[in-house]
């Protein structure tokens, strides 16, 4: 029988990407979240055992973000539950030049269990299955940060380097930081997700704390207004702009541009409405 792999945040962007890969190579998952039965909530540890049982291998992503300080104590307790559970495995998602990040991630790796952490920079699909599509679909995008280099990466290339930490036993115990092939700003994405679509999108240079007042405006709860201060107002500052060869490392390919990713988001519909 195929051993089982628990999927945390199976709803999420990398998630339901990770459980759709594992589920094609015949291998049996669970993937759960806060609506699931059983349900998963990290504000909740006493519904994480339940989740756990009968899994051996687990793929994590913590909500809203590892850089917030309640992560590293909620990775830790995960970890003493997951070995009560006999969960052997642990994958983590976390976020590159994040101090609250790598603390969790510390976690992990001296746990003793077998780990890998995928340290992942921007998601591409922020555009097209986050934040900001409403901004992209009502044709303006107003941001700050707009000129910072960052090397967007693409949530598919993420799902198959965690999806290879979990099937490929020669790739355990390792930290893969992937990212795309190339730097770019926030500006530079509006302008060939507008390409993409041959469709005009105003870029809008705006402050940090602009940027937080308009989200707050908008009925944004305060441990996001939080993280995207933390995100947009000190993450945000050039440390990130570097390349890395974890999609390479891990896949033995190049990851994707963000261009390609443009033009398949386009081709999919996903800034139809």
């Amino acid at each position: 029988m195929t051993a089982t792999t628990l999927i945390i945040g199976a709803k999420g962007k990398t998630g339901r990407r990770v459980e759709s890969l594992l589920q094609a190579k015949g291998i049996s998952t669970r993937g759960v979240s806060r609506s699931s039965s059983p349900a998963f909530d990290w504000l909740k540890p006493e519904t994480w055992l339940e989740a756990m049982q009968g899994c051996e291998s687990a793929y994590v992503t913590y909500q809203p973000d590892l850089a917030v300080p309640a992560a590293k104590q909620h990775i830790a307790e995960f970890i003493v539950q997951a070995k009560k559970a006999g969960i052997k495995h642990l994958v983590l998602l976390s976020g590159r030049g994040e101090q609250g990040a790598e603390q969790a991630e510390q976690q992990l790796i001296n746990s003793g269990l077998k780990w890998n952490v995928v340290r992942a920079s921007w998601f591409s699909q922020n555009f097209s299955e986050g934040f900001l599509i409403e901004s992209v679909l009502a044709g303006q995008v107003a941001l700050p940060a707009a000129d910072v280099l960052e090397p967007f990466v693409d949530v598919d290339d993420i799902a198959e380097v965690a999806v290879a930490c979990l099937t490929k036993p020669a790739l355990a115990n390792t930290l893969f930081e992937v990212t795309g092939p190339e730097l770019l700003t926030l500006r530079d994405c509006v302008a060939q997700v507008a390409q993409a679509q041959n469709k005009p999108i105003e870029f809008i240079d705006i402050s940090v704390s602009q940027f937080v007042e308009a989200l707050k405006n908008q009925g944004m709860p305060a441990d996001m207004l939080w993280l995207m201060k933390e995100l947009f107002g000190s993450v945000m500052d050039g440390r990130n702009s570097h390349l890395c060869k974890g999609v390479e490392q891990a896949l033995g390919r190049k990851p994707k541009s963000f261009s390609s990713y443009a033009a398949e988001a386009h081709a999919a519909g996903a800034w139809q409405r």
